[in-house]
């Protein structure tokens, strides 16, 4: 079975608050944050919407890439997010039914 890790990033709204964070099962931890599952930032701001994500075979690259994404500007996230979801659409928005 191959490893997938994934970066991903989450707002509550267009160009609202965001939230970058790194998993193993975006599926699984995308539902933990929209039950509010874990105490903390994304339970505070109800930050679930997800809007950008990108997979990677090797959870060190995945870390670093979030630490790269997490370093960056507020301007390059939304740059970022807006280069493939430039209507922030909610891209786990029929994943749960």
């Amino acid at each position: 079975m191959r490893n997938v890790y994934y970066v991903y990033i989450l707002t509550n709204k267009r160009n609202g608050t965001l939230y970058t964070g790194v998993t193993r099962s975006l599926l699984r931890r995308i539902w933990e944050h929209k039950n509010k599952i874990k105490d903390g930032f994304t339970k505070i701001y109800t930050i679930c919407r997800l809007v950008y994500h990108e997979s990677f075979n090797d959870i060190h690259n995945a870390i670093a890439r979030e630490k790269q994404i997490k370093a960056g500007s507020r301007k390059k996230k939304i740059a970022l997010i807006e280069g493939t979801n430039p209507h922030w659409y909610n891209l786990s928005g029929d994943w749960y039914g």
